[in-house]
């Protein structure tokens, strides 16, 4: 808050929340590494050092990889070793993840060399903490990944700017790795045995660009519940469907903390009604907002959890233990990430598929009651009537997304790595998905608004009400037609900026 010190993010190689984060990403707050976390790296690195200079045959520390697992490294060649592997890596293709999924990545794997599992020096940490307070943001290309060894090609683009290669944004410019770093103040690192294969294996980047998508996720799903409110009372809904006593009898706790939303928002309305007032029931897509928005909140509380026991988890191989084994195994696999972004693209797509019919039913003269289209010189003026086509074309597009990537496996590495779990193609998928429900979302916001220029407004309920003004200081009405992609803007930045929210949660008070 203004005026307040900057509040920092400590990092120890524990669990760490969505929020803590988004904070980081987004928020750019300052990270710092944990006395315990050094000392444990401190040990694990003597751990992995004596191992080294016994001789012993460790896999990716003086051995090949993948394939090239059994043939040895010399001595001489270790660092050698580990610059080759960050470079060769580095074969991503295509646009650029966004500096906020980067820097999520970058903390998650930063986190996780905290564990003190993986062998490396406390100052390889320390560059990946220093270039995330100085805004150093390798350029990292979004496809490339299988999500099996780890997020191999975009964590070695990360990596290459760590040795002072590669490209990177500082302070939003372009640059590359080593000028960003030198006008950052940042010494370059130099690889030591096994710093390369940690840097790279483990699923950071699907686990930074899903645990964006759940914070976007629930922010949607808060905006969902108000706009849907609003369009409720453009249709006269009737709250019957809302009561507690009714979702007490199946107590999913998604539905409840939904129908407690609505139930506040809707209070003090004059436009919703009871049973048998204008109709007896209303059609699903009112009377089912707790039941299916309910879902939607229950899978993101689920993909939650995943994210955050994955990002104290130690994903390295080979994994250097207190006893002093190093062993290798398995936890570099995206498997656990890549089903639960799969699962959550599927959630957001319920809460677009609803949203755009029930702007539909407002284009519906017969349904609604208002004129067609929410324009009163029909014919002459289309009115929404594009709205609602770009809504269908979205929530369309999602099915499509929603085809699941963790079900896929194309072997690599010469069949030694034959499966795969393709989870950050599904995390990419469910941020996609979530991009295109918060245009859905607009949509119907937007059509809401213009609905209730031909009913009173001062029948809203005082949460409606601020709902409608917040849109109407930025988007005046439709009197005749104009182009509507501002608007649909316009209205977007309303819900993802949380100013929607917050305008609401004036009046209402904080939403579940």
């Amino acid at each position: 808050m203004e005026g307040d010190e900057q509040m920092t993010v400590v990092i120890n190689g524990r669990n760490m929340t969505v929020g803590e984060i988004v904070r980081v990403a987004k928020d750019r707050e300052e990270v710092a590494i944990s006395q315990e976390a050094r000392e444990q790296m401190l040990k694990s690195h003597a751990l992995m050092g004596e191992a080294v200079e016994d001789g012993k045959r460790v896999y990716g520390i003086n051995t090949g990889f993948g394939k090239f697992a059994d043939t040895p490294i010399s001595y001489d060649d270790l660092a050698k070793l580990q610059e080759n592997l960050v470079r060769s890596h580095a074969a991503g293709v295509g646009p650029l993840f966004s500096q906020e999924e980067v820097r999520a990545a970058m903390l998650l794997r930063a986190n996780a060399l905290a564990r003190g599992m993986s062998g490396i020096r406390v100052e390889l940490v320390e560059t990946i903490v220093e270039m995330l307070n100085k805004g150093v943001t390798p350029c990292v290309p979004e496809r490339g990944s299988v999500g099996a060894s780890g997020d191999l090609a975009p964590l070695a683009h990360i990596a290459l700017v760590i040795i002072g290669e590669g490209q990177a944004f500082y302070k939003d410019d372009v640059m590359s790795g080593e000028e960003a770093l030198d006008r950052a103040g940042i010494k370059p690192c130099r690889l030591e045995a096994k710093e390369g294969l940690a840097l790279t294996n483990g699923v950071q980047m699907t686990n930074g660009v899903l645990s964006l998508v759940v914070d976007e996720g629930r922010a949607l799903a808060r905006a969902a519940d108000i706009i849907a409110s609003l369009t409720g009372q453009v249709l006269e809904v009737i709250v019957d469907a809302y009561d507690d006593h009714i979702l007490n009898l199946r107590p999913q706790d998604g539905a409840r903390e939904v129908g407690g939303n609505l139930r506040t928002l809707l209070e003090g309305s004059k436009l919703s009604t009871v049973s048998g007032q204008v109709r007896v029931q209303d059609s699903y897509v009112l009377r089912c907002i707790p039941q299916v928005h309910g879902a939607v909140r229950q899978g993101l509380n689920h993909v939650a959890h995943i994210v955050e026991v994955e990002s104290g988890s130690a994903t390295d191989n080979p994994l250097v233990l207190e006893d002093g084994r190093i062993l290798s195994g398995g936890n570099f696999h995206g498997q656990p990430l890549a089903v639960a972004a799969d699962y959550l693209g599927i959630c957001l797509c319920s809460l677009g598929n609803i949203s755009e019919r029930r702007t539909a039913r407002m284009m519906d003269s017969v349904k609604s009651g208002l004129p067609a289209f929410l324009t009163r010189e029909g014919g002459l003026n289309s009115g929404f009537m594009l709205v609602q086509y770009t809504a269908a074309s979205l929530v369309s597009e999602n099915k499509v997304l929603a085809h699941p990537s963790s079900v896929d496996t194309v072997p690599t590495s010469a069949d030694q790595e034959d499966h795969v779990s393709m989870s950050t193609i599904a995390a990419r998928k469910a941020r996609d998905i979530a991009r295109n429900v918060s245009y859905v979302l607009a949509a119907e916001y937007l059509s809401a608004c213009q609905g209730m220029e031909f009913l009173s407004k001062d029948a809203l309920s005082p949460a409606g009400r601020a709902a409608y003004m917040v849109l109407r200081r930025e988007i005046p009405p439709i009197e005749e037609d104009r182009p509507l992609n501002p608007d649909l803007e316009a209205a977007r930045d309303l819900i993802v900026s949380g100013k929607l929210e917050k305008a609401v949660s004036q009046i209402s008070g904080e939403l579940l």
